[in-house]
């Protein structure tokens, strides 16, 4: 709430979507539910909007909370996204939202993760997760 400006009975029972970013591609949160629902955890760049439509980025990682192996709930942490990732992640998300823009709405969130998927793994013979968990780890190296 400190962070996004919105007050408590702003969020409270609320969809994310209260803080999605236009600019962020839907690509992304069709990727990031995929990963999920296949029962492993996500880890990515996410730009949120504040109440005045300002924004900040973070680097997530979301994973299923498993009971009796059921998943009853998802655990979301959320730290500060390195200042030299977000360059980085905007040009692949600029890409990402061109693409939406020209598919299909009903298929545009499934293109725009199987491009990202494609690219990543040619260019760098990764997942888009590792991608992200590498940026993220190479500035915590960097800066020690």
């Amino acid at each position: 709430m400190r962070v996004s400006d919105f007050s408590e009975k702003e969020l409270l029972g609320k969809d994310h979507n209260v803080i999605r970013h236009p600019d962020m591609p839907r690509g992304v949160f069709y990727g990031l539910w995929k990963t999920l629902k296949s029962g492993k955890e996500f880890f990515g760049f996410v730009k949120n909007r504040t109440s005045s439509n300002g924004y900040y980025w973070v680097f997530a990682n979301i994973t299923p909370d498993i009971l009796h192996g059921q998943v009853t709930g998802y655990f979301s942490v959320r730290r500060c996204a390195p200042v030299e990732t977000i360059n980085t992640m905007e040009a692949i998300y600029a890409q990402m939202k061109e693409l939406e823009k020209g598919a299909n709405r009903s298929g545009a969130a499934e293109a725009s993760w199987s491009w990202v998927e494609q690219h990543i793994q040619s260019n760098f013979d990764m997942t888009y997760e590792q991608y992200a968990m590498g940026l993220y780890l190479k500035h915590l190296k960097d800066a020690s």
